[in-house]
């Protein structure tokens, strides 16, 4: 009989590619129970929105995440645009869906070679980050830029596709389209990866629902929800594609749901290509927005975007509020965590494919008297003295530390 014991995993962790915090208790290698806290890489994005102009905050919010960028910035695009009463031209949608798919390829590829190193299958971590340099390398193309693409505009999008980019594009899908068959084939007849995946992470369909889980997690448990479909943008109105959805309930699930998302994806671009209409690439947008307020969704790589603005009739917003995917996928990290072991900690918080800084909010500490309703400001020495009071707490000594950085 063993008693449990807590062990804190992170906020600096090789098994966390960002800073997060996991406290687990453990009875043996059995975990128990788990425990989330943010925090560690808030950066102010959305105070700082409000104190920036709309066209500034559109490549602000890019910086949200590097995988995910695009989804951001349209998200917000499209909550600023309905706001403004603005009719995006027909072609501008066809090109911010067409980036978003490619980035949604970016990143599922990106995932994919993550999840295998999770698991020591570090071949797979080759194979799919090599062919993801192919979309990237389309993505540059297009938009002039590998990472934060910069192609959305205030009513439309910054540049135009030209045929010889057309042409590209449909070479690097059939490509593509070859490599992903592989990795399906691989995925159903690798033991070592099918027995690795089946039976972790489970979180049945009932789960999902209460959870409030968006994107692959959620469709990789049977919940076919897609904002591409149950609440179209850009093209996707005009665009057949399937909702990709397994019965596994488990990382292997998930792993199926990805790539034939992949395979929707090459369908999607090649109907985007073909029909890309003819006419303007952006409308004008006056510089002031009217009062009002939009929430606009995408379905990110990870699932489900929310933006919600606010604008007072000035060039700046009023309020900017960002939930990502992985906000609402978290919950259910520590829920799948439980009843584990410990060595499947590092491939159960991949299978979300997390963005801790999509995610990271501030956290504010109410004290007992005050009741919070007094404003104070905390500047950075009275912060940093919280932070080593709290790791005191946890049994945790600088002291050392900070004599060494003293000689």
């Amino acid at each position: 009989m063993h008693d449990n014991m807590e062990i804190p995993v992170g906020p600096q962790h090789p098994a966390l590619k960002e800073p997060a915090s996991f406290r687990l208790s453990l009875s043996g290698e059995k975990i128990m129970q788990a425990s989330v806290r943010l925090g560690y890489n808030h950066r102010g994005i959305e105070k700082a929105c409000e104190e920036r102009t709309y066209i500034q905050d559109l490549y602000l919010i890019e910086r949200i995440c590097g995988i995910c960028s695009h989804a951001h910035s349209t998200a917000f695009a499209q909550a600023v645009e309905e706001i403004a009463g603005v009719n995006l031209p027909k072609r501008a949608a066809y090109i911010r869906t067409l980036v978003g798919e490619l980035e949604r390829i970016h990143s599922h590829l990106l995932w994919l070679g993550v999840a295998g190193h999770e698991i020591g299958f570090d071949t797979l971590l080759m194979y799919t980050w090599a062919d993801r340099e192919i979309v990237m390398d389309i993505l540059a193309n297009v938009t002039g830029n590998r990472v934060n693409y910069g192609i959305n505009s205030l009513g439309g999008v910054r540049r135009d596709i030209s045929p010889e980019q057309v042409r590209q594009i449909a070479k690097a899908m059939d490509a593509l389209e070859e490599r992903t068959k592989y990795y399906i084939e691989l995925a159903s007849v690798e033991t070592t990866l099918i027995n690795r995946l089946s039976g972790v992470g489970v979180m049945s369909k009932k789960d999902v629902l209460r959870l409030g889980t968006v994107g692959p997690t959620a469709r990789a448990s049977g919940v076919a929800r897609d904002v591409r479909k149950d609440d179209p943008y850009a093209a996707y109105a005009e665009i057949n594609f399937n909702v990709v959805t397994d019965n596994h309930n488990d990382i292997y699930g998930r792993t199926i749901v990805r790539l034939g998302e992949l395979m929707e994806s090459f369908n999607i671009i090649r109907q985007v290509i073909k029909n890309l209409p003819d006419g303007p690439i952006a409308v004008k947008v006056a510089r002031k927005i009217p009062s009002g307020e939009a929430v606009s969704r995408y379905e990110a790589p990870r699932g489900e975007d929310l933006h919600y603005v606010k604008a007072n009739g000035t060039e700046s917003p009023e309020r900017v509020k960002v939930r990502a995917p992985t906000l609402a996928n978290i919950q259910s990290v520590a829920f799948m965590l439980e009843d584990r072991y410990l060595a499947d900690m590092p491939i159960v918080v991949a299978a979300i494919d997390p963005c801790f800084s999509c995610t990271d909010r501030s956290i504010a500490i109410k004290d007992a008297e005050g009741k919070g309703k007094k404003k104070k400001i905390v500047d950075w020495e009275s912060l940093r003295l919280h932070g080593i009071e709290w790791y005191s707490k946890q049994g945790i000594d600088f002291t050392a530390l900070n004599k060494r950085f003293k000689r």
